[in-house]
């Protein structure tokens, strides 16, 4: 796994939960289904948002044939909370990658 950090300060205490709790879940996710041998998790400010990106490269799936389970329903209802959104973009085969947007 590797982390990847961009110049970034401390924020609320309910942004950084929320980060932490989000990323966490999309590790979790990689480790019981991505069948990954690698991960990356990016963070970083930009145009006014804290933003973190969970990506793998393990088996992938059709975004469009399966629903969020409760693990990324529960990312995207926690940044929801905090006026943010989440997008998930995978392949089969390619991997898949899990970006948070919240406003700080």
């Amino acid at each position: 796994m590797t982390v990847e950090v961009d110049a970034i300060g401390r924020y609320p205490a309910d942004v950084e939960a929320t980060v932490y709790f989000s990323t966490l879940e999309a590790l979790a996710n990689v480790a019981k289904y991505a069948d990954a041998t690698a991960a990356t998790v990016r963070l970083r400010q930009e145009n006014g948002s804290l933003r973190f990106r969970v990506s793998d490269d393990g088996r992938g799936f059709d975004p469009s044939a399966t629903t969020y389970g409760t693990g990324l329903q529960g990312i995207e209802d926690r940044l929801a909370a905090l006026g943010g959104d989440l997008s998930v973009r995978s392949a089969a085969g390619e991997g898949t990658t899990v970006d948070g947007r919240l406003p700080v």
